[in-house]
């Protein structure tokens, strides 16, 4: 067949985002974000967020369609985030997909958007190999899945047991001033650090929690030790080192990741690791990941930034796959699913 032409629509959390993917070539990529809005309150409010993406949900869309010079007719199927994310950030999104796919008479997609992340990577490095794993970070999940079947077949390789990644990162940002979100002050200042400066703890990576738990992650430790640390030197007046405090932070974090995804990578026997999510633009992960990749021979493909936040283009790709695999469209009345499991790939 053609290579399928899909609009993807996301809007699971501040993006309100719309892209149009044929095949494995990117037509257009349209992302209005709310985050200006939210920042005045130290994070994500669901109520703004809902309704920003009411208001920007017609204008992203129709701007993408624009820019790929297409109309809703010359689609092949639409796909939207149904999961996981706030719910009524979703609700927004799907309601709307269903609309339109109803008056275009399309088949649609309800796919879950954190294994999107690792679909998108394919517009800019090609196809999966076989027996590949994909590291998630972002604000919410940090996750290790192998991906046998991008289309079908997920398996769950490791999860955070508390905080995830970003949000160790934003929790630590409030404390030492930043605005929201941290994590790209935190990223700024650590380029100017020292990584060991500080002693900062590295979750699940010793004595018996490591061997119980080789693939998970454990974020919630690192962030109550830093924060001591600091309410310690500020309890004695002393000036807070904060460029070094971000560089430690930032290299345990990186040094986890890294080494847990490489880890899996040998144990599964998979010689390709798929990185995604918004917090794989963090420059520390970027270049842990790198330089543990080439020390043990595994290619790492990382995104181009544009490519790592919540985009439409991601949801679209997936739902190339969808269309190119054969599956059955999601029926018109699915749900969505804010915790939505990591090996759903599609609702039914």
């Amino acid at each position: 067949m053609a290579e399928p032409i899909v609009l993807g629509i996301e809007s699971t959390c501040d993006e309100t985002a719309a892209a149009v993917v044929q095949g494995r070539t990117l037509l257009s990529n349209v992302v209005a974000s709310s985050m200006e809005e939210h920042a005045r309150y130290g994070g994500v409010i669901p109520e703004l967020a809902s309704r920003a993406h009411a208001e920007a949900f017609i204008p992203v869309v129709s701007q993408a369609l624009a820019q790929a010079h297409l109309d809703l007719s010359d689609l092949d199927a639409l796909a939207v985030s149904a999961g996981p994310g706030l719910s009524g950030c979703l609700a927004v999104g799907v309601s709307g997909a269903k609309a339109l796919a109803y008056a275009a008479h399309k088949p649609l997609y309800g796919i879950n958007h954190v294994i999107g992340h690792v679909a998108v990577t394919q517009l800019q490095f090609g196809s999966f190999p076989s027996n590949t794993l994909a590291l998630i970070v972002s604000g919410g999940h940090t996750s290790l899945l192998r991906i046998n079947d991008i289309a079908r077949s997920i398996d769950l390789v490791g999860t955070t047991l508390d905080d995830a990644a970003g949000e160790c990162f934003d929790k630590i940002a409030r404390l030492l001033g930043f605005p929201y979100p941290g994590g790209p002050f935190i990223d700024r200042h650590a380029k100017r650090g020292n990584p060991h400066a500080i002693r900062v703890p590295q979750g699940l990576t010793q004595g018996r929690s490591a061997v119980q738990h080789p693939y998970d992650f454990s974020f919630s430790g690192v962030k109550t030790a830093v924060a001591r640390w600091l309410e310690e030197e500020n309890g004695q007046g002393r000036t807070i080192p904060v460029d070094d405090v971000c560089a430690s932070l930032a290299d345990s974090v990186a040094s986890v990741l890294a080494r847990k995804a490489i880890k899996g990578c040998q144990n599964y026997d998979s010689s390709t690791l798929i990185v995604g999510g918004g917090f794989s633009a963090n420059s520390q992960l970027r270049a842990k990941l790198t330089e543990y990749g080439q020390k043990e021979g595994i290619e790492v493909r990382i995104p181009r930034i544009d490519l790592c936040t919540d985009n439409g283009a991601m949801v679209a790709m997936l739902g190339v796959n969808l269309v190119q695999a054969g599956c059955k469209p999601s029926s018109d009345d699915f749900p969505i699913d804010s915790s939505m499991s990591m090996t759903t790939v599609v609702m039914d």
